[in-house]
């Protein structure tokens, strides 16, 4: 589960998308710069680690492009 925006730190946040969605150096087993439209996570979730977004919210809009 995503640490909510309310109990975390920008920090924990950010970590959080690292572990996720880091990247495993195979782009034909893993698909997530393809999901992401070839932009790093951090970036994608920006709004999410800043603490403007919540992580559902921000990952709503991102499979609704």
């Amino acid at each position: 589960m995503a640490p909510k925006v309310s109990n975390s730190t920008k920090e924990e946040r950010r970590a959080f998308i690292q572990e996720k969605y880091h990247c495993i150096n195979d782009c034909d087993m893993c698909g997530l710069c393809v999901f992401f439209h070839h932009k790093d996570p951090e970036l994608v979730f920006e709004d999410y680690i800043e603490g403007v977004s919540e992580f559902d919210a921000v990952l709503a809009k991102v499979r609704n492009l």
